[in-house]
């Protein structure tokens, strides 16, 4: 490969690394149960030939993230969770508008600000499935299954 692609093939990496930091940059802030929002951060995939970096810390496997559009609809439709009794329930809701989340039957209610993240992560210690909705929306986000 030539001097000249690889000097622009890298600048090209460091841009594209530099944009997506801009733009999924944690406020440092964190939802501490207060109703408080933060921004969400996920780890970048890297271009073709980059190197991997560690720019943002990567997602823990058991949070299920839903994605809202700027309707307050979910991106790929209502999601799916489900864990046993016991587990921790735990997923996160990124959405373009200003609402609130709430799970039924848990009775657990959180803002969410436009453009923000809410954070959600209790026990499930009631067996049942559950609708999880943007409450002034009135529209079903996910459908949470805790099972025996």
């Amino acid at each position: 490969m030539n001097s000249t692609l690889r000097v622009l093939l890298g600048i090209g990496v460091v841009a594209v690394a530099v944009v997506l930091l801009v733009l999924l940059k944690d406020d440092g802030g964190d939802d501490g149960g207060d109703g408080t929002s933060t921004t969400a951060t996920r780890p970048a995939e890297p271009s073709p030939g980059a190197q991997p970096t560690d720019t943002a810390p990567p997602t823990d496997p058991a949070e299920t993230t839903i994605v809202l559009n700027q309707a307050g609809k979910p991106v790929g439709g209502v999601a799916e969770i489900s864990v046993e009794a016991g587990d921790d329930i735990r997923f996160r809701v990124s959405s373009p508008v200003a609402d609130e989340i709430h799970v039924h039957g848990y009775a657990i209610e959180k803002e969410v600000a436009a453009g923000g993240t809410a954070r959600f992560d209790f026990p499930a210690d009631i067996e049942g499935l559950f609708e999880v909705e943007l409450h002034h929306g009135e529209e079903q986000i996910a459908e949470l299954r805790v099972n025996p």
